[in-house]
């Protein structure tokens, strides 16, 4: 009997949120509907949270949540990455420690697997430093690259170009390239000029996918947490996805004209007309499913007692802070947000993404 091959995929980038993340979990669910057993790992994490006594990888976490895989926490998240871990190792570098914790949490999660998904950090040279880039792991683990894109033509082309000279000094060899986040109305246009670009380097072009707005939406519980805000009142409400932002510094009878379904208000605290006016269109239309996702109140200012019990039976998740309406703005304008596991509808739409622009065949027919 022939042994199969372990189909070996080391997913790097050009940049940080790329979208890795995203389509480790399409690929990881559409191996899964195939019945093709698969492991996950992020050799090397930087953003990790607290899980018991271990730190894992964000990401790590994310798709053990997700899959089910919550036994093999450590082996999917074997390196982490704290404050001043890059300096220590300066001073006194321990690479083929590195290496061997690496490479035994591989030989654990690989048992009876016939797809690996290896999840980089960065681009081809993340890593660097501490003797471990994405290319030297890739390397490490005997895997095969795909590099990952935003969208563009000239730039992302020289971009791919530059991280695919690393990964072949190595000795790694690229499957090909996932061009993502490009922009709808240019889709037909950066699909034509990027396969034929990226031929002309011999690299394969492996999918582009369509930007969606849905992926880069938070819900109000997830803009709640990022800036650090407290809840007022309407919990049950948190959960709705933020698709607009607008700042209610302007007078009612313009404000008006900016309340669109999911926008999230923010207003000083003491902007009664416009609180009300967010919460009298909300009323008004939420039998037609139309919601506000939310109201923010800025400057530390609340509204008095009798306006606080209408928010409250309206049922609008309201927040507090004491920071001026600008900050938060542009707090939130810079806010990036990563699928967590609650995002259901997100799961199962970078799933569909995936599925329908990647060449998932091509991927598995290079092994």
């Amino acid at each position: 009997m022939v042994k199969s091959v372990l189909k070996n995929i080391f997913l790097s980038s050009i940049y940080q949120n790329a979208g890795k993340t995203s389509i480790s979990l399409g690929l990881y669910k559409i191996l899964q509907e195939r019945k093709v057993k698969t492991a996950f790992m992020k050799p090397i994490g930087q953003q990790y949270v607290h899980v018991g006594d271990l730190d894992i990888d964000k990401d790590s976490y994310l798709i053990a949540e997700v899959f089910h895989t919550r036994k093999k926490f450590q082996e999917m998240s074997p390196v982490t990455i704290g404050r001043g871990y890059t300096e220590k190792y300066i001073f006194s570098p321990h690479k083929e420690r590195l290496e061997a914790t690496i490479l035994q949490a591989f030989d654990s999660l690989k048992r009876g697997k016939e797809a690996f998904i290896i999840e980089g950090t960065g681009h081809a040279g993340v890593g660097s430093v501490i003797d471990c880039s994405n290319a030297d792991v890739a390397k490490l683990l005997g895997a095969k690259a795909i590099i990952i894109s935003e969208g563009g033509i000239g730039k992302s082309i020289d971009e791919i170009v530059l991280n695919k000279a690393l990964f072949d000094l190595k000795g790694v060899e690229i499957i090909g390239v996932i061009v993502n986040k490009v922009m709808p109305e240019k889709y037909e246009k950066v699909e034509r000029a990027l396969r034929q670009g990226l031929l002309n380097k011999g690299i394969k072009l492996l999918g582009v996918i369509p930007l969606d707005p849905l992926l880069s939406t938070p819900t109000v519980e997830q803009v709640k947490n990022a800036l650090n805000l407290k809840l007022l009142c309407g919990d049950k409400g948190t959960g709705r996805r933020v698709k607009h932002t607008i700042v209610g510094a302007m007078e009612p009878h313009n404000m008006i004209h900016y309340l669109k379904e999911g926008t999230l208000v923010l207003t000083s605290g003491d902007r009664v007309d416009n609180i009300l006016l967010a919460v009298s269109s909300h009323l008004a239309r939420e039998s037609q499913g139309f919601h506000v996702s939310g109201i923010i109140l800025t400057g530390g200012l609340q509204p008095t007692p009798k306006i606080v019990d209408l928010l409250k039976k309206s049922q609008i998740p309201i927040l507090i802070t004491d920071e001026d309406t600008y900050t938060v703005a542009g707090r939130i304008e810079h806010l990036t947000c990563k699928i967590q596991k609650s995002d259901k509808d997100k799961i199962t739409e970078v799933t569909t993404l995936v599925k329908k622009y990647v060449d998932v065949d091509a991927i598995l027919a290079s092994f």
